[in-house]
């Protein structure tokens, strides 16, 4: 159950964190999860999205501010319960843990090979736990007969020239490799766990991967491998297969399953590499843009609804109806879509097959044959010729036959 939160980093701050720190005001920060990562890189061209995470904003908070708040998000009643399942697996020494992960990750049980678990510093700041982690792992990776659980280990992983903190559950480390293991309080019923939280935990998981992936080849002093199929056997590396441990049918005692999650790993690789970097997104923000959500001393909220509605908007966002079940801004760039009469709101399908027509209103047109669709694509006025006239004719064109298509096999008109 990974609670984490980002703690005030000590030193000298750079100026990319300083600069994040004035976008998000005197509001607490909130930390840039696995989870959050996950929804990123299902979107990596939201622009909007990546400031914001990055600056650490309370995106909940922000949509509620803005007057459409996101109507999903874990319950406290399910976090209570993770949380309570977590603490009954580690106490008294691990013991409930142990029994699944001598069942798939063979975990002597005598005392011939005792699990070690290292401390690593929960109480410090991110920076200093990930350093700590970094060192356990490189010395447990350097005892090949020992096994050793780095319980909540703090991860580095740099997404778009940003430093994001992540907290895996548990990792387990043995022959020189480690094992990211995942708590989840949800069930595994007669062998088999509900097929949309197991892909949103391996999601996850595959982002605790590709940060140990890159730390491991950094300390070899190599690059990471291109291919997610191939497992680099370098000391501390990752294995592919993760552990998901979770309570058996509806009682408390836990089970395991195994999740390979290389195709995961593939697109959460591949979608964060296509990320704009924050510091070349943070240049295009008008002066004085931020996102405070602090009040003043008279209790009253530092920017007006409307104020902050004018800084979200100067982010530019790349919405889709997914965004609606993942990301607490779905709701308000929904509404930004359809007052714009965009054709985002219709789909990431839809908006391919369009081509360069850009309004709902324009497709109509150019489905009906005439030739409404013209001003959508930024094209010139009357005055010349552009290409974009030509690319949006040739869009109406395709459009108009299709719809052609669609009514000759509704048999409209028969």
């Amino acid at each position: 159950m990974n609670v984490s939160t980002n703690v005030s980093l000590s030193g000298p701050a750079e100026p990319l964190a300083l600069r994040l720190a004035e976008l998000r005001g005197p509001a607490p920060q909130r930390s840039l999860n696995a989870r959050a990562l996950a929804a990123l890189a299902a979107n990596p061209g939201c622009h909007r999205r990546a400031v914001l995470d990055a600056a650490g904003v309370d995106k909940s908070a922000l949509a509620a501010r803005l007057g459409r708040p996101a109507p999903f998000g874990q319950s406290p009643f399910a976090i209570a319960r993770g949380v309570i399942f977590e603490s009954r697996l580690k106490a008294d020494d691990y013991s409930a843990l142990l029994e699944p992960l001598r069942a798939h990750l063979g975990v002597p049980a005598d005392d011939r090979a005792p699990l070690l678990v290292p401390d690593l510093l929960h109480r410090s700041g991110p920076a200093v736990r990930a350093d700590r982690t970094a060192e356990a792992l490189a010395l447990a990776a350097a005892e090949p007969e020992a096994w050793t659980l780095l319980d909540h280990p703090m991860l580095r992983l740099e997404v778009a020239g940003s430093t994001a903190y992540l907290e895996p559950d548990a990792l387990v480390v043995h022959g020189g490799r480690c094992t990211v293991v995942e708590i989840k309080s949800f069930p595994v019923l007669d062998g088999s766990a509900d097929p949309a939280k197991v892909g949103a935990a391996a999601r996850q998981a595959a982002v605790y991967v590709l940060a140990l992936q890159r730390t491991a080849a950094a300390a070899a002093g190599q690059a990471p491998t291109d291919d997610p199929y191939t497992e680099q056997r370098l000391p501390g590396s990752p294995r592919t297969s993760v552990l998901l441990v979770c309570p058996k049918d509806f009682g408390n005692r836990p089970t395991a399953v195994a999740v390979d999650v290389r195709r995961e790993l593939a697109v959460t690789r591949r979608q964060l590499s296509r990320m704009t970097g924050i510091d070349r997104l943070l240049d295009t923000l008008p002066p004085g843009t931020d996102f405070d959500l602090a009040a003043d001393r008279d209790g009253a909220p530092a920017r007006t609804s409307e104020q902050l509605t004018a800084a979200v908007e100067s982010v530019p966002a790349a919405y889709s109806p997914d965004c609606l079940s993942s990301c607490e801004l779905g709701f308000h760039c929904r509404a930004q879509a359809r007052c714009g009469d965009r054709v985002e709101q219709l789909g990431r399908g839809v908006r391919g097959e369009l081509g360069s027509i850009r309004t709902v209103t324009g497709a109509l047109a150019a489905a009906s044959g005439s030739n409404g669709g013209g001003t959508d694509s930024g094209g010139t006025d009357s005055g010349g010729t552009d290409d974009g006239d030509d690319a949006v004719d040739d869009a109406a064109e395709r459009l108009a036959y299709a719809a052609a298509l669609r009514a000759e096999a509704l048999g409209v008109g028969a």
